[in-house]
């Protein structure tokens, strides 16, 4: 892709995959799919597993907070912000437990910006997640 440029964000987790963190097209910003791991500690905030890798704690509130601040990193590192998005598809690995949680913090962040919004539920995610975003972003060049 000649006309296109590769964004990886320093601050952000590191990808599970091969892939970059996003790719600007024209003005089109497309972010790959992100999470709320720590990018620090790669753990997941809100989530205790016990030794045998079961679920000890979750917080589900606390990994969308995570998430959305994660897109804001990476929407930072590729020079926009976050009143530039326009779409956002959202992936919840259980729907009905966590779309209302989702819903109203969501709410926090979009107060200002309304994007397109899509919400899936889904069955799993690659990492032990519950909430992945993948968006859109209009920017200058």
């Amino acid at each position: 892709m000649s006309n296109s440029i590769k964004f990886d964000a320093d601050k952000a987790p590191k990808p599970v995959g091969l892939y970059p963190h996003a790719r600007k097209v024209g003005n089109l910003l497309f972010l790959s799919g992100i999470g709320p791991r720590d990018p620090e500690t790669n753990g997941v905030p809100g989530l205790e597993l016990t030794k045998g890798g079961n679920y000890a704690s979750f917080d589900f509130e606390a990994q969308c907070h995570a998430v959305f601040q994660n897109v804001q990193k990476v929407l930072e590192a590729c020079g926009a912000k976050w009143d530039d998005l326009v779409d956002v598809t959202v992936f919840l690995t259980d729907m009905k437990r966590d779309f209302s949680t989702y819903n109203k913090v969501y709410a926090e962040y979009f107060k200002d910006n309304q994007p397109c919004r899509t919400t899936l539920g889904i069955d799993s995610l690659p990492t032990p997640i519950c909430i992945e975003l993948k968006c859109i972003a209009v920017i200058e060049d």
